[in-house]
């Protein structure tokens, strides 16, 4: 490790004060509702959503939590809704990779918020893309009624989901839910439409309105275990298919289905045995500013992901702003699309700015993208990038025909993309180098990470000039102070909205990860994406040349 380098020393204390300020937000989040409505599940002889998570995955195995900040300061006029009340990620059960889902009755009930909503079709996203088997422990009041017009009649709202259990049966996709708590109204659906469907005796319910609307509605007196409980549905109705007296039992029965479940077709990625890299990956911490505005060498961060430290450049003197090459990520190929945050030199004696993308390298990751593609090697892009470059000299240049050609590879590949926000995520930079709306499989940042249309004191900038206008335009005078005031008020509201927090709360990223983990986070995404063969061959369409 490079202990002995001072800005090296630096940026490794603020890069572990950050993955500290990460995982006691974490900490926090874990707690969902708080003490006091974890021991009312517990009176219930319940397990709570995490430690149902927990018990159901293979021991010694890694959970990859998705969506853990989804909602975080949202809701707040509602108390808050900590992970939307839903805990969903990849796991293995019985040495299948799995999407899991668990609703947290901990907040308030497991009801569905508009952010519970969207996590909910991330994770069918996610399983659908990677043909993954989807396990369900439902335990949900069903939709939060304050906010029912947020959530109930939209294409991407609460009925979206069971339009995806539709079609995942269709794709031939195992669905497996085990109801724990309640399951009530709409929510009923998600069970009864999976393969499988088992309750748990005396805590789990499943009906389409309870015994109070019951009453309400046609005048019935009856109470909810005889309405819609295990006994009831294992032996009279015929909904659920297996009855267990407690949670523990359900869940070894879901190990036991996944047990017997035949091979799946794989896509055919390439792997080979994994290696570690020469160079220590911790010191990533190191090596990576904690200002944004500070550059580094992005080959030093690359050759402490890759096995063996070995990257083999693509164009290496060419488009030196973008980084592309082939590697291996934990025995997988893989090929690296980076931004290079170091100053370099043109071919024509220029100097170009680390982080910014030139018509070269645009073309240079255009062409690698397509490449491949040709040769079905999954692509690993590195976010570290302030924009396409402007002036005149690249706008003459055809830096927006340039830029196009790197935007049209990205969208029409058809290998598994996956994304990691290391710093900057600035603009059509975001889109050219496969942010969130390009379909990457897998999304995350690190505590560097930080989304926006441009950098913070450009925008405040741009934004203040605009808000003093139309001060000025109604009479107002604005003196030295009160500009400045008004910058700092400015800054500091676009600058709360560029940090991964803003963005995982709303699902824009995956997850927020110590960079030390990006590596088995990419080998679990590669090995996630080998479950769906590739469906359709490789086209760019129109390109200008």
């Amino acid at each position: 490790m490079r202990t002995m380098d001072i800005e090296f020393n630096k940026n490794e204390d603020q890069m572990k004060l950050l993955m500290d300020k990460v995982n006691n937000r974490l900490k926090k989040i874990h707690e969902g509702g708080g003490a006091k409505s974890a021991a009312k599940q517990k009176e219930k002889g319940k397990l709570l959503a995490r430690e149902r998570v927990a018990y159901l995955i293979d021991k010694d195995s890694e959970f990859y939590e998705i969506g853990a900040f989804a909602a975080e300061d949202m809701y707040q006029e509602y108390g808050g809704c900590p992970a939307a009340g839903v805990v969903t990620g990849i796991g293995k059960v019985s040495g299948r990779t799995c999407m899991i889902v668990a609703n947290d009755a901990t907040v308030k009930a497991g009801a569905w918020f508009p952010m519970a909503g969207k996590k909910n079709l991330r994770a069918q996203e996610i399983a659908m893309e990677n043909r993954l088997p989807i396990i369900y422990l439902v335990d949900s009041a069903g939709v939060f009624l304050p906010m029912q017009d947020e959530i109930f009649p939209d294409k991407e709202h609460f009925g979206r989901i069971f339009r995806n259990n539709a079609i995942m049966s269709s794709m031939g996709i195992l669905q497996i839910s085990a109801i724990m708590g309640s399951c009530v109204a709409g929510g009923a659906y998600l069970p009864i439409m999976s393969d499988e469907a088992m309750i748990v005796d005396k805590t789990g319910s499943i009906f389409l309105a309870g015994s109070y609307l019951v009453k309400a509605a046609i005048g019935e007196d009856i109470d909810n275990e005889t309405l819609g409980g295990a006994t009831t549905h294992c032996e009279i109705s015929g909904v659920t298919d297996y009855k267990f007296p407690d949670d523990k039992s359900c869940l070894d029965r879901i190990r036991s289905i996944m047990d017997k479940v035949g091979k799946h077709e794989e896509a055919g990625f390439d792997r080979a045995k994994p290696v570690a890299p020469q160079k220590n990956p911790e010191d990533i911490m190191g090596i990576m500013p904690v200002d944004r505005s500070k550059p580094y060498d992005t080959l030093e961060i690359i050759e402490r992901l890759v096995d063996d430290s070995s990257f083999e450049q693509y164009k290496e003197l060419y488009g030196q702003t973008i980084l592309c090459g082939y590697a291996r990520i934990d025995g997988w190929a893989v090929g690296i699309v980076a931004n290079n945050r170091k100053i370099v030199k043109s071919k024509k004696g220029e100097m170009q700015f680390g982080g910014v993308i030139y018509s070269d390298s645009a073309d240079k990751a255009a062409r690698f993208v397509m490449n491949c593609n040709q040769k079905k090697i999954p692509l690993v892009f590195l976010q570290d990038v302030t924009g396409f470059m402007v002036g005149s000299r690249s706008e003459h240049g055809g830096i927006i025909k340039d830029g196009a050609k790197m935007v049209n590879a990205v969208a029409n590949s058809v290998v598994p993309k996956f994304t990691i926000i290391m710093g900057n995520s600035y603009g059509a930079g975001n889109y050219a180098m496969c942010g969130k709306a390009y379909d990457p499989r897998f999304i995350v940042s690190w505590p560097t990470g930080q989304m926006a249309v441009m950098g913070g004191s450009q925008a405040a900038k741009t934004l203040l000039q605009i808000q003093t206008a139309n001060l000025k335009a109604k009479g107002e005078v604005i003196d030295a102070d009160k500009e400045k005031a008004l910058l700092d008020e400015i800054t500091a509201r676009y600058d709360a909205q560029t940090t991964p927090y803003y963005a995982a709360s709303r699902l824009w990223v995956d997850a927020i990860i110590d960079p030390r983990s990006t590596r088995s986070w990419i080998s679990m995404g590669i090995e996630a994406a080998n479950h769906a063969p590739l469906t359709r061959d490789y086209n760019v369409g129109v390109i200008q040349t």
